[in-house]
């Protein structure tokens, strides 16, 4: 049956809760990447860019992927030795930091140099997903998630840099 009248992004959001995931977790992700750029950045900032992040299809479609795929490698569902490689989120497959690039190349270079910060780094829920002792298996999604901050920061900065220019315009 095909799969009618779909609302993509409430699946996306609804997948990201049930993967333990919060719009508030990534908000925080975004002030651990920005704070230090803007002086008065408050949540409410971060998570209004995470939310205008999440309304892109491409980051839906993104985010529907990856869960279904650490979905079908947790319950074996895929063949080796690619089911191997997703449980043990090995260092060299790299589709799931493509699939994260996917995400903020929406947003320009910025993106890249944030995600690529952030996914080293590991802060906040990005270290609990990675996490191999639950069992559970984020292979796709702590790349997914790290990349939701990193546009979302990115989406913050050019529109503080957009704003100072006009800024500075009317200055004069």
């Amino acid at each position: 049956m095909e799969f009618l009248n779909h609302d993509l992004e409430k699946t996306a959001l609804s997948l990201l809760e049930k993967r333990g995931v919060t719009l508030d977790d990534i908000a925080d992700l975004v002030y651990f990447l920005q704070s230090k750029y803007h002086d008065d950045l408050s949540m409410e900032e971060c998570l209004h860019n995470v939310k205008r992040v999440l309304t892109k299809r491409e980051i839906q479609n993104a985010i529907i992927t990856g869960i279904e795929l650490d979905i079908l490698g947790e319950q074996n569902k895929l063949q080796e030795p690619l089911l191997s490689i997703i449980k043990r989120d090995e260092g060299l497959y790299g589709i799931d930091e493509i699939i994260a690039l996917s995400i903020v190349n929406v947003y320009g270079s910025i993106g890249f140099t944030n995600y690529g910060y952030i996914d080293k780094m590991k802060p906040g829920i990005l270290e609990r997903l990675n996490d191999k002792s639950t069992g559970m298996v984020h292979t796709f999604l702590d790349d997914i998630v790290g990349a939701i901050a990193a546009a979302a920061s990115s989406r913050l900065a050019h529109r503080a840099a957009h704003k100072n220019s006009d800024e500075r315009k009317g200055d004069k």
